[in-house]
C-alpha cells in the first residue's frame, strides 16, 4: 500500500495559474506569484498566465509601486522570487492593445512568452491542475 499522497509520487506536475486580477485589486496579486514559487520548488512545472487586467501587472513600473498590503513586499519583488524559483511568465498578446500596451516596449524583463489565446488554451488542455486569481 502506497501511503504517500498522489502528488508526491515523483512525477512532475503541470500547474497554470491564470491571472486575471491586476493593480485594481492588489490583495490579490502577490498570491499567484508566491504560490508559483512554492510548487515550482516542490519540482512543478509551473506557468503563470496574465489576461484582461493581470496584464497590467507586467507593464513598466507596475509592479514596482504596487503592494498587496500596507508595509509589504512589493510586487515586483514576488515575480523576481517566482522566476528564480522557474515560474514561466506568459502575457496575452490578444489582452495589450485594450491597455495600450506595446509588447516590445512596454513589458517587464521577466516576462518569457508574449502568447495568443490558442497558447493559454494548450496550457489548460496538459496542465494537471488550473488555477485562477
Amino acid at each position: 500500500m502506497n501511503t504517500q499522497p498522489d502528488y508526491l509520487d515523483g512525477e512532475e506536475q503541470t500547474v497554470v495559474l491564470v491571472m486575471t486580477s491586476g493593480p485594481s485589486t492588489p490583495a490579490r496579486c502577490a498570491t499567484p506569484f508566491y504560490l508559483g514559487s512554492v510548487l515550482a520548488a516542490m519540482d512543478a512545472d509551473v506557468h503563470l498566465f496574465f489576461t484582461m487586467e493581470g496584464v497590467k501587472l507586467m507593464q513598466k513600473g507596475v509592479a514596482e509601486g504596487l503592494q498587496a498590503m500596507e508595509g509589504g513586499k512589493y510586487l515586483i519583488d514576488f515575480i523576481r522570487d517566482a522566476k528564480r524559483a522557474g515560474v514561466t511568465l506568459h502575457v496575452c498578446d490578444p489582452a495589450l492593445p485594450g491597455y495600450g500596451l506595446d509588447p516590445a516596449t512596454d513589458l517587464i524583463d521577466e516576462v518569457d512568452h508574449v502568447a495568443r489565446a490558442s497558447d493559454l488554451g494548450d496550457l489548460m488542455l496538459r496542465g494537471d491542475k488550473v488555477l485562477s486569481f
